[in-house]
């Protein structure tokens, strides 16, 4: 397992550089390894709290033919081959920030399943998850809805859209402004890392009552 020793202003810049190779080489050889060593660093408390065995996955933007990447990550889910159909975690970065999500994409078959189970359980996710925890609807746009936006009505629109709209994703953790000393420092981040994950087990374990339902 390879040791992460925090993050750098550098490296956010790299979301700067021109062109999709200038910009995917200094990715490949500066970013992503930072967030494979992240994910890997996660993955026994994660397999240990889901219960599931989970494999790490490093995002390759191999379908990008021109645009350069806004964004880049490294998911964790229960299945070696992929993990986009599946409900799974996700560590990485934009140009102003890093976020560590729990997600379920609109590749997920379980969408309209899981928005169920959210409903059905609204008091409780709204109560489990802290005031200082983000959501989002769209994993390709930085912008977060706060969860106190959700406790005033933002959840019934968001979860009526996942059940409904074909494209619709559901995720939620916390972001981690570029400036945040927290990212200086890779042990300290890993644990604050690990302890998003526990309060976000919460939804990693609804999505597991779609399947017995």
């Amino acid at each position: 397992m390879t040791a992460f020793n925090g993050f750098e202003q550098a490296d956010f810049d790299v979301f700067m550089i021109d062109g999709l190779e200038e910009r995917m080489t200094e990715l490949k050889s500066r970013v992503s390894p930072k967030l494979e060593a992240i994910a890997e660093n996660l993955e026994p408390t994660l397999s240990s709290l889901a219960g599931d065995e989970m494999y790490v996955h490093v995002a390759k933007h191999a379908r990008r033919k021109t645009n350069p990447p806004s964004d880049t990550w490294a998911a964790l889910a229960s299945n070696k081959r992929g993990y986009k159909k599946l409900p799974h975690f996700q560590v990485g970065m934009w140009e102003s920030h890093v976020f560590i999500w729990f997600a379920v994409i609109y590749e997920s078959p379980i969408k309209g399943d899981f928005a169920k189970q959210l409903k059905n359980n609204k008091d409780e996710v709204l109560n489990t998850i802290p005031e200082h925890f983000v959501w989002s609807k769209d994993h390709t746009k930085p912008d977060t809805v706060s969860h106190i936006d959700m406790k005033e009505g933002k959840f019934d629109e968001i979860v009526d859209r996942l059940e409904n709209v074909k494209k619709a994703e559901i995720l939620c953790g916390q972001t981690f402004n570029r400036d945040d000393e927290r990212l200086k420092d890779g042990e300290a981040f890993i644990k604050t890392c690990e302890e998003t994950i526990e309060t976000l087990m919460s939804l990693y374990n609804l999505t597991k009552q779609v399947h017995q339902d």
